[in-house]
Order: C-alpha cells, then structure tokens, then sequence
C-alpha cells in the first residue's frame, strides 16, 4: 500500500460545529468533510460533484497535530442585516464569539495539520496519484485555507510513502501519532511523570461523509481520539494500524473509519 502525505500550515484555524447556535465553536482537527473539500479546491472539482468520489469507500484519510496547538474565544462584530439596505451598517453590528485555532503563540507560533491519502483497494478512482500530480507541479485550482477563505494556508512536506506495513494488534499498547478511531482504543497508558499529556487528550464526533447528491446532507461521522500536542498518544489497541517508515523515522497512524451511517 502507497501513502501520499503533506501538511497544511497556516496561522489561524476554525472549523466550525455544525451543531453550535450563534456562538462559533471549532473542532481542534479539520474534519474528514473539511479535508476531502481542500483536496477537491486542489484538484479544481466542482461544489458538491466529489462527495462519492473522495467518499470513505473509495479514499482513506488520516489527519495528525504536527504543531502545538490552542483555541481561544474572539468576538466579531458582524453587521446586522434585516433588509438589503442594511450592508451600509446603519443598523449597527452584532458581537459573535468566534472560537480560534492557533499555535501556542500567537504572534510567532502556527498551526500544522498532516494529512495521510491512500485509495482503497478495488476503488476506480485514482485520488493518491491525481492528488500527487496537483501537489508536486504546484497546479492547485484554489489556494488551500484552515476553513474560512481569509484563513490562507500553505501545502508543504508532500512525501510518498510505498510498501507501507498494516499491522494488526489486539489489546496492545502501540504509539499512535495521528488522531486514532475511539471504538479502538480500550485504554489510554498512565504514566505519572507525564500526567501532564492527559490534559490536551481530546475525544471527538466529526463529520466524515455526504450524500451524494450535491445537497451537503451529512452520511457518516468519526469518533476519534487524539492529543492537541505535538506528541503520540500511547493507548492500547484492538484494530489495525500502519507504520511509514523512512530511515530512522518511524510514523504510526490509523485512518479514520465511520462510526454509523446516518442516512441511506
């Protein structure tokens, strides 16, 4: 099996919830939704026209926190708009928290996410090495961004990975550095020295998949679990991993699996 990875790098992040009211929640990771988007920006796809094409039966993808990262709460002031002649502001503005992704430091810290791309076996679509053609000639259709358009993002790091071992374990520990699906994980390891990493372990529910039929309604979500530090989390594991080797670089990841399917 053959792994296309890359990171996208930016200064600022916000994924929005889906499910959040007024206020402007964000996801610490982009979701699988947000990924397969930024890809299809690259290749040049039409709104809504990729979902079966980068669905999670043709394409897998994993996503790990390459930097040190932090959310904080902003408030935009927002024009309040009632009727068309509102845009000039006469009706004043409205203050929306915003929640915010950064690195650690805002003035000199950035946000890196690693997405890992492979086809799956049997699949038509031809998505790793399409995707790699777009990266490597620096053709990309649209700019890549960490979820609102002002939000500009960089593609850096783009590395092929071939003959990548599968390794199937049950109920052992093993190092994962990507974000890894929840309904594998048993246990996550203790150690007191370094109690500490407990703190920036995150579980959560994203969106993986849309219908295909070019009207955004949500198919499928992921459950998964995942540090917003730069570390990997040792947890113990019934399920399959794959390890990207490359001299003395050793990589762990799992990618993302759906939970349930929501709609037929």
């Amino acid at each position: 099996m053959d792994v296309l990875s890359f990171d996208i790098c930016g200064k600022f992040a916000h994924f929005r919830k889906f499910h959040a009211n007024n206020t402007a929640l964000s996801y610490s990771i982009p979701p699988r939704t947000t990924i397969i988007g930024i890809i299809a920006g690259i290749m040049g796809r039409d709104k809504n026209s990729y979902y079966e094409e980068f669905s999670s039966e043709n394409m897998r993808i994993g996503i790990r926190i390459v930097s040190d990262i932090r959310k904080s709460f902003h408030r935009l002031n927002y024009l309040m708009i009632k009727g068309k002649d509102d845009f000039t502001g006469k009706n004043g503005r409205v203050q929306t928290p915003f929640e915010v992704i950064t690195g650690n430091s805002i003035r000199e810290g950035k946000v890196v996410y690693r997405v890992y791309i492979s086809d799956r076996e049997g699949s038509k679509f031809k998505n790793t090495d399409n995707l790699k053609e777009f990266l490597l000639n620096q053709k990309a259709a649209f700019n890549a961004s960490l979820g609102p358009a002002n939000f500009n993002a960089s593609i850096e790091n783009i590395r092929i990975w071939q003959n990548v071992n599968s390794i199937h374990v049950n109920n052992e520990f093993v190092n994962i550095h990507s974000a890894c699906n929840s309904k594998d994980v048993s246990e996550l390891e203790f150690i007191e020295d370094a109690a500490f990493k407990f703190n920036f372990v995150e579980e959560e529910l994203l969106p993986a998949d849309f219908k295909a039929n070019n009207d955004r309604e949500l198919k499928a979500m992921n459950r998964v679990l995942y540090s917003t530090r730069s570390f990997p989390l040792r947890v113990k594991l019934k399920g399959t991993y794959h390890e990207l080797k490359e001299g003395n670089e050793v990589q762990r990841i799992q990618f993302l699996e759906n939970v349930g399917i929501l709609t037929q």
